[in-house]
């Protein structure tokens, strides 16, 4: 009995799985979806519910129950205190993902697992990768990028992940590995205080204010040049054209929040943070999401 109420998730918990975090990851699937030319609808579907509704919140949830913030982190202003119950209910969000990837292919199911291990080395205190700048950073930068690029498009078309690389793919994952890196200092720059007291030297920290900006836009840039390419083989310059626009507000905002992050480090807050995130995930699930249904329309 005394294991099921733990299993039983708090509200404490439910808050900190922060599923409305997984639309920030969403623009990888819908780029995936996109570019597949033979899908495989209930994979699709299933693909979809395990990484945004399992994974990605167990992920959350279990990095928020080691960490045990005080401060605001990704869309909670005022974090309620973590209990036991989001330690065990990540875990069987993860466990659900993955019997539910077993449906789609046993490779797919081992990549879920496999995502759910890297979140457990950057979170647990006895590996904490978050406490090294440059192997956090490669974390992120390659499981919620290229990593869910290459297993969701493999796993939706049916195909196996270890005969299905050609430039075009590679590079497509290259795009979401950049636009999510671009993104992950500045979801750390408002946190230097907190993460600073527990020993955690993120890639923000390491590079500072100036420098999150900076390395962020680099990234960014990479993304897009390599859209442009990418755009190009395909013989598709409108999709890159598109992109271009989408991605204007993004930089508006961007180089707005940088000019007062310079005038006062003051401005590197959570709200801006908070916003230069809804800017940014808004403009690209909209490009992506408008992708997505050309890709289906093109096929009817």
């Amino acid at each position: 009995m005394q294991i099921l109420q733990s299993i039983i998730p708090s509200r404490s918990a439910i808050a900190h799985l922060r599923f409305v975090f997984s639309l920030f990851l969403m623009p990888v699937y819908l780029f995936a979806y996109s570019q597949a030319t033979l899908i495989d609808p209930t994979s699709a579907l299933l693909v979809f519910l395990i990484w945004h509704l399992l994974a990605f919140p167990a992920s959350n949830g279990y990095n928020s129950y080691f960490d045990k913030d005080e401060e605001s982190i990704g869309l909670l202003d005022k974090p309620p205190v973590v209990d036991i119950s989001l330690y065990y209910f990540s875990l069987l969000l993860e466990l659900v993902a993955f019997l539910l990837g077993l449906l789609v292919s046993w490779e797919f199911a081992f990549a879920v697992l496999l995502y759910g291990i890297m979140s457990k080395l950057y979170s647990h205190p006895k590996t904490r990768l978050k406490k090294y700048p440059i192997i956090s950073f490669l974390t992120v930068f390659i499981f919620q990028g290229c990593f869910v690029y290459f297993t969701t498009f493999t796993a939706i078309t049916g195909t196996s992940l270890f005969s299905h690389w050609s430039t075009d793919f590679i590079i497509a994952g290259a795009i979401c590995s950049c636009l999510i890196g671009a993104s992950y200092p500045l979801t750390q720059v408002y946190q230097h205080g907190e993460d600073g007291r527990r020993g955690d030297i993120t890639i923000s920290i390491l590079l500072g204010y100036k420098g999150s900006f900076i390395f962020s836009g680099a990234l960014f840039a990479t993304g897009i040049v390599l859209s442009f390419f990418y755009w190009q083989s395909h013989l598709l310059m409108d999709n890159f054209y598109f992109f271009l626009i989408c991605s204007a507000p993004v930089f508006v905002y961007f180089n707005y929040w940088f000019y007062k992050v310079g005038q006062s480090t003051a401005n590197a807050n959570y709200k801006n943070a908070m916003r230069m995130n809804f800017i940014s995930a808004g403009c690209m699930l909209f490009y992506f999401g408008m992708l997505a249904v050309l890709s289906v329309h093109a096929a009817v």
